[in-house]
C-alpha cells in the first residue's frame, strides 16, 4: 500500500516554518508568553510579535489565556493552542477494531466511531471510514469543515501475512480509495510508528530526543525516534520491533503480544480494559516470557544506537502495562550489559488511544509541524534548525 500523498497535495493550512515551531513550543509546552517564545526561538521580541498575531488572526492561537505576573513590568499574556483552529480526521486499521476518530488542534478525540470485526477487510474498512466521515462531516458547522486538513491512516503493513482471511489486502490502496473518494488529502503509515509518533506529539511526559518505542497490541510493533524525529526508513518499515529476532528463532511479536495471552485463557480478552481477568499463573508467565524479550530486543537496540529511555505502551490495562515496564526493566538489568549504558524504562501515556491519534496526527504534523510530519527542533539549536529550513513532503523522512 502506498503511504504518501498524491504528488502535489498538500494540507490546508500549511504554515511558514517559524509559525509552525511556534505552535510545535506551546504544543509540547503549554501556554506560552511572546517572551518565552521569543527567547527559545532567538528571535526579536517585535517578530515573535508578529508571527503570532498572524497565527491568532489565523485562528490557531488563542489569546485569551490566564495572565502570568513577570518579574517587572506588565502581566504576561500566555498564548494557547486554539482547538478548534485545525481539524483531523484517523483512521486505525486494527486486528479487532477499526476506529475512525476527529481530533482537534489540541489533540483532544472529539468524536470517535467504532468497527468491531473478526478480521478487517479492505471493502468493509473502506465503506466504514467513508460512511463514518460523511456523518462526522454533516455534524459539523460550515467554518469548522473549512478546517479539516484531512485524514490520517494507521495500519499494519503487510496485512496480507496475518492469516489466510487477509489475503484480499493483497494489492489494495486504501489511502487512495479514500482520497479520491473523499475528496481531501490523505496519509498512510505503520500502525506502530503512528503509535510512537503520537507519544511525541500528545504524550504528557518529557521525552528525550533519542528514544525506542514499543507498543504491545494484537501483535506488537514500534518506533524509532533519533534527533527529535520520528524515523521511518527507506521501506517505512524503522521500528519495526515486533519482528525483532529473539533467541529460539523467534520474534518479539511471537511472544510479547496480547494475541499470545489470548490463545494462553483460550478466548479474546474485553475492548474494555476494566473487564480484563487474568488468572495470576498465566498472567506471570506471559510476563516474565515477554520481558525476556523485550529487554533483548531492547539490548540490541540501545547497543547499535544508544538510546537512553524505552518506551513501553499498548492496548491494556495501565496495571498491566505498569507491570510489563518493571518486569522489562528488571530483565534488562539482568542482561550482560557490559560496555551498554542501560537505558530507562517506562511507560507511555495514551495507551489504546495512541495509534488513532496518531493517524490524525499525520495531516497534524505535515500542515503544522516544523520539519513536518513527526519531527522536533532539537533543544539549543531551535533558532538555526529552523531559519530558512525547507518543507519535508513524507518521502523526504
Amino acid at each position: 500500500m502506498p503511504t504518501t500523498m498524491p504528488a502535489g497535495s498538500t494540507p490546508q493550512g500549511v504554515r511558514g516554518q517559524n509559525e509552525r515551531l511556534i505552535l510545535w513550543l506551546i504544543r509540547r509546552n503549554g501556554p506560552m508568553p511572546r517572551a518565552a517564545l521569543a527567547q527559545a526561538m532567538g528571535l526579536s521580541a517585535q517578530a515573535v510579535s508578529n508571527i503570532t498575531r498572524e497565527l491568532i488572526a489565523a485562528g490557531l492561537l488563542d489569546a485569551g489565556g490566564e495572565r502570568r505576573r513577570g518579574k517587572v513590568g506588565q502581566p504576561l499574556l500566555p498564548l494557547a493552542l486554539a482547538p478548534e483552529g485545525a481539524l483531523f480526521l484517523g483512521l486505525k486499521v486494527g486486528r479487532r477494531l477499526a476506529e475512525l476518530v476527529l481530533v482537534d488542534f489540541a489533540g483532544q478525540i472529539r468524536q470517535m466511531r467504532v468497527l468491531p470485526h473478526a478480521f478487517p477487510h479492505p471493502d468493509a474498512i473502506r465503506d466504514f471510514a467513508i460512511a463514518s466521515a460523511d456523518e462526522i462531516l454533516a455534524g459539523l458547522t460550515e467554518a469548522q469543515r473549512a478546517r479539516l486538513s484531512g485524514m490520517g491512516i494507521a495500519s499494519p503493513f503487510y496485512l496480507w501475512d496475518w492469516a489466510r482471511e487477509m489475503e484480499p489486502w493483497r494489492g489494495r490502496d486504501l489511502r487512495a480509495e479514500l482520497a479520491e473518494v473523499l475528496d481531501m488529502p490523505v496519509w498512510l503509515e505503520n500502525d506502530g510508528s503512528c503509535a510512537c509518533g503520537a507519544e511525541m506529539m500528545f504524550g504528557t511526559a518529557e521525552l528525550p530526543e533519542n528514544f525506542l518505542y514499543f507498543y504491545i497490541a494484537h501483535f506488537a510493533g514500534g518506533g524509532v525516534v533519533l534527533d527529535g524525529r520520528l524515523r521511518l526508513g527507506p521501506s517505512r518499515n524503522a521500528g519495526a520491533m515486533g519482528s525483532f529476532p529473539v533467541p529460539g528463532g523467534r520474534q518479539v511479536l511471537d511472544v510479547a503480544s496480547v494475541s499470545v495471552l489470548e490463545a494462553a485463557l483460550g478466548h479474546d480478552l474485553p475492548l474494555d480494559d476494566a473487564a480484563w481477568d487474568l488468572p495470576p499463573d498465566i498472567l506471570c508467565e506471559w510476563l516474565d516470557k515477554s520481558a525476556q524479550v523485550l529487554s533483548h530486543a531492547a539490548l540490541g537496540a540501545v547497543a547499535a544506537l544508544d538510546f537512553p529511555l524505552v518506551v513501553i505502551d499498548g492496548a491494556m490495562p495501565d496495571k498491566l502495562r505498569a507491570a510489563l515496564v518493571e518486569a522489562t526493566s528488571a530483565s534488562l538489568a539482568r542482561m550482560r550489559h557490559h560496555g551498554v549504558t542501560l537505558p530507562e524504562v517506562r511507560a507511555g501515556t495514551l495507551g489504546r488511544s495512541a495509534r488513532a491519534l496518531g493517524a490524525a496526527a499525520l495531516p497534524l504534523g505535515a500542515g503544522f509541524m516544523p520539519g513536518g510530519t513527526f519531527s522536533a527542533p532539537r533543544p539549543g539549536r531551535i533558532g538555526q534548525e529552523t531559519q530558512g529550513a525547507p518543507l519535508r513532503s513524507p518521502d523526504d523522512r
